[in-house]
């Protein structure tokens, strides 16, 4: 065990990867082929210093990198005294009336000041783009897209290669892009430019912050330049999610292009998981604070949609708490994390559903660190995890697998006993992997519905995006909660307010990959209004003149001044909606409407 490690990775290398090959989390980033791990780090070494038998570096920002490393190397690596703290990849999750009507718009596109996001960088980090629809293109018929990054595509002969200083992926610019629109056949372009949007998550959230006007839907910033990166995929991974890397690269390169450009940026993020304390401590959250500093940017992130999904546990101990967890027929693997602060010492054991009693701590003939348990045909991993120079916090976590022979978790109802021992703060979080993993029917039996956002929505310094219902006027039950109030964060060492605020995230009309339009709703669709919205308070205040300070905090300060109430919530800032509906309108100085 290293304590420079997080306990996820720390658990992963103990654990025989013919093992790791059964649970959805403990093998992303290693790559079986290269017998190599893809790691995060932070470091304050050079980065010569890395670039040592057969270790491949690739620098981000603010003193981050990624690391590609031979599996027998990684504890050496590790060791390095100008590494600080290592992570591994985690899976990330996307979150699915024209926008242009919602969250105040319309005033401040059909009037003065007559807003429409021109000459800001919109970066749409995400599923990809159907770059051939029109609502992507200007009256000309050129693209907005003044480059985009696949980094699913192998790189072929014919192929533009990477972006400068990256490793993986095809970049193509504007002209490419123009090049194969006024190609003769469709055939001929994607020959060109082969990037495809399968899902669709990526087109509709690029229509809702961005679209023209052309087809008669309007996004929220119709004149801003756009910047897509497709994450996710490659040697064979599924479609459907990105990792934790991927989605960091691609924050640098649209920082990198921001500068390059000379243009504001604004920067969407719409997925999330919810591994980790939930208290901004990672290296990701950390990251994209770090990201939020450098030049003009503001980031959005979508707050998750874990608001109703019975993923989540919390509470206080003053005396023994039962904790109930279904789990459904033919559920494959799961994994149950419990946060709690250092300083609390609990008796902890495990009931399976046939009423076999599992004693989960340590120093009861098992190991200080990492061990495994059977019972009922299920396999479970438990690992104790140390506090971090990031976060005070304790991480107990399980991995529960099938046992060998067997294909499935046992079923019913398995009960967490938590006792007090010694006890100073009595916090306790348990949480499970994204709603969208598990069987349906998988989940707490008395959830929590607060401090369900999703990583990294968490991190400090972007602005968190939940979703509301435009048809009530009301909080969305799906949309992840945060904190409402910074006592209540601080408590676990967070002291953030959180959401920031809400946009429509209901029934929401987007385009979609194949020329039509989907209703679509989620926290995925809330964020690219805000995305937008911002974008036309960075075009009022940076390129007009009217504050070239607006950027960063002060964009969430302004949405936070301008929000709008809504029906059902007495007392703002709450866990539900932040400071309330994002209003671009009310957003910026009243002078202007006078």
């Amino acid at each position: 065990m290293s304590e420079k490690m997080e306990n996820q990775l720390n658990l992963a290398l103990e654990t025989p990867e013919a093992v790791r090959e059964q649970t959805m989390d403990l093998n992303v980033g290693f790559d079986a082929a290269e017998r190599t791990w893809e790691l995060i780090v932070k470091y304050n070494c050079s980065l010569t210093d890395l670039q040592t038998d057969g270790v491949v570096v690739e620098p981000l920002i603010a003193g981050y990198a990624i690391l590609t490393v031979p599996e027998g190397l990684v504890n050496a690596v590790t060791a390095n005294p100008g590494i600080e703290y290592v992570e591994k990849p985690k899976n990330f999750y996307y979150s699915v009336e024209g926008p242009s009507a919602r969250a105040c718009i319309s005033s401040v596109l059909d009037r003065e000041p007559f807003l429409s996001g021109s000459g800001v960088l919109l970066a749409v980090l995400d599923s990809g783009l159907a770059y051939r629809r029109r609502e992507f293109r200007n009256l000309d018929g050129s693209t907005r897209v003044r480059f985009l990054w696949d980094q699913t595509l192998e790189q072929r002969e014919g192929l533009p290669g990477p972006p400068e200083g990256f490793r993986g992926g095809v970049e193509f610019d504007r002209d490419r892009i123009n090049e194969a629109l006024r190609a003769g056949t469709e055939a001929e372009g994607f020959a060109l430019v082969p990037s495809l949007d399968v899902s669709g998550h990526g087109t509709a959230v690029a229509g809702i912050a961005a679209a023209s006007p052309i087809s008669g839907y309007r996004g929220v910033a119709a004149g801003t330049d756009l910047l897509i990166v497709k994450l996710g995929g490659g040697n064979g991974e599924a479609a459907g999610y990105s990792k934790t890397t991927q989605i960091m690269r691609a924050v640098t390169y649209a920082l990198r292009k921001g500068q390059e450009l000379g243009m504001p940026l604004v920067i969407n993020l719409s997925f999330g998981n919810t591994y980790g304390p939930h208290n901004g401590s990672s290296l990701l959250e950390r990251f994209l604070d770090n990201a939020s500093e450098i030049g003009r940017t503001a980031i959005c992130v979508a707050s998750g949609n874990e608001g109703n999904a019975s993923g989540h546990v919390q509470g206080q101990i003053d005396r023994r708490r039962v904790i109930e967890l279904a789990i459904a027929g033919f559920e494959r693997n799961l994994s149950v994390q419990l946060w709690k602060q250092f300083s609390d010492e609990y008796r902890i054991t495990l009931r399976a559903p046939g009423g076999t009693l599992l004693y989960l701590n340590p120093g009861q003939g098992v190991s200080e660190t990492g061990y495994s348990l059977e019972a009922e045909n299920t396999r479970i991993l438990v690992y104790y995890g140390q506090p971090t120079p990031y976060s005070t916090s304790q991480e107990i976590y399980l991995e529960m697998i099938p046992s060998a022979g067997r294909s499935y978790l046992a079923s019913g109802i398995w009960q967490f006993r938590l006792e007090p021992v010694r006890v100073v703060t009595g916090q306790y979080y348990l949480y499970l992997p994204s709603a969208v993993t598990r069987n349906q029917g998988t989940g707490f039996l008395e959830p929590s519905p607060a401090v369900t956002l999703t990583i990294p929505s968490t991190a400090g310094k972007v602005i968190t995006v939940g979703a509301m219902d435009t048809v009530s006027d009301s909080y969305a039950d799906f949309s992840g909660r945060g904190y409402g109030s910074e006592s209540e964060g601080e408590r676990v060492g967070f002291g953030t307010i959180k959401p920031d605020v809400v946009a429509p995230g209901v029934n929401i009309a987007a385009p979609d990959p194949y020329g039509g339009f989907v209703t679509v709703s989620g926290t995925s669709f809330a964020a690219p209004i805000v995305s937008g919205s911002a974008v036309l308070l960075m075009e009022w205040g940076i390129l007009r003149g009217n504050d070239p300070y607006l950027y960063g905090e002060k964009v969430k300060a302004y949405f936070r001044a301008g929000a709008l109430p809504l029906r059902g919530e007495s007392a703002y800032p709450n866990e539900r909606v932040g400071y309330g509906t994002a209003c671009v309108a009310a957003s910026l100085p009243k002078e202007i409407f006078q």
